[in-house]
């Protein structure tokens, strides 16, 4: 009795589908939850998602310094100025931290006490100008360093930056 011809379709995973199935676990492998080890430094040192978003709460908290010697400096700012500190602080949370100043409040009661290291020019323009240029400036180092960094904190890093860069086109307009 002859032996059956081969079958036509072989049994078993095909040579494509094992080689999709390899770089798709390879992929996945690659991929990080940011709770893993992979984004921890050696001997114990902070990783470089700490590392940025400290940074980022800290340059974001430098942000609200200057919404505050600008505030304290000339009150009349305070509804133009007001809602882009509150964005300011809420920045300074989303990296984990907390802003320690007195907010200004809807009703002006609450004074913000000004930074010593943040001079403020004299003019109202000039006080916008200066705000916008810290705020595009931020928001441009920040869309660089976002590149640096996984996941989450990177989405975070993008929004905050592109609400900084909303932020002093908002003052820039208020400037003129």
């Amino acid at each position: 009795m002859p032996y059956p011809p081969p079958p036509s379709v072989p049994s078993g995973p095909r040579r494509r589908s094992l080689l999709a199935s390899v770089a798709g676990g390879a992929l996945l492998v690659g991929c990080s939850d940011g709770t893993g080890s992979s984004e921890e430094g050696t001997a114990g040192s902070p990783s470089v998602v700490e590392r940025a978003r400290s940074r980022a709460a800290r340059d974001s908290r430098g942000i609200v310094e200057r919404y505050d010697a600008v505030l304290a400096a000339h009150p009349t700012l305070a509804e133009r100025v007001g809602p882009l500190r509150a964005e300011a602080v809420r920045h300074v949370r989303a990296f984990g931290e907390a802003v320690t100043a007195a907010s200004p409040g809807a009703s002006g009661s609450a004074t913000p006490a000004p930074s010593p290291s943040a001079t403020v020019p004299a003019t109202e323009k000039d006080a916008l100008a200066q705000l916008a240029a810290a705020e595009r400036t931020l928001a441009d180092r920040r869309a660089k360093e976002l590149l640096d960094v996984p996941g989450e904190l990177a989405r975070l890093l993008a929004s905050v930056a592109a609400a900084g860069a909303a932020h002093a086109y908002l003052l820039t307009e208020a400037a003129r």
